[in-house]
């Protein structure tokens, strides 16, 4: 499970390295115009940047789950008082007279 969470991470991180340094010359993209410079680079960068942190986040966090087996999210109903004294009576924790008497405690009888 650690090496399958190790090699997403890995190639998630990876793939947001660049390859290569800027480059002057012919193949240099958009010239310093547009997506890369002035104040659409200067916003726009940091929030893809977030957003991919994000996602990197989420897609580690749901695989952990999935191979760890995750609940559901519901919660057993809690038991209640009589279930409890059935469960100790069953037991043997509890003799008759003792299960009878607590039973009639509950209940509000006298």
């Amino acid at each position: 499970m650690n090496r399958i969470i190790l090699a997403v991470t890995t190639a998630l991180l990876m793939s947001a390295v660049p390859t290569s340094a800027q480059q002057d010359g012919p193949w240099r993209m958009h010239d310093g115009m547009g997506w890369g410079s002035g104040w659409g680079g200067m916003f726009l960068g940091p929030l893809f940047m977030i957003a991919w942190l994000a996602i990197l986040v989420a897609v580690i966090v749901l695989v952990v789950r999935w191979l760890g087996g995750g609940t559901s999210g519901t919660t057993p109903p809690p038991r209640t008082p009589h279930e409890i004294l059935d469960e100790r009576y069953a037991r043997g924790e509890i003799d008759r007279e003792e299960y009878l008497r607590r039973r009639d405690d509950i209940a509000g009888r006298s």
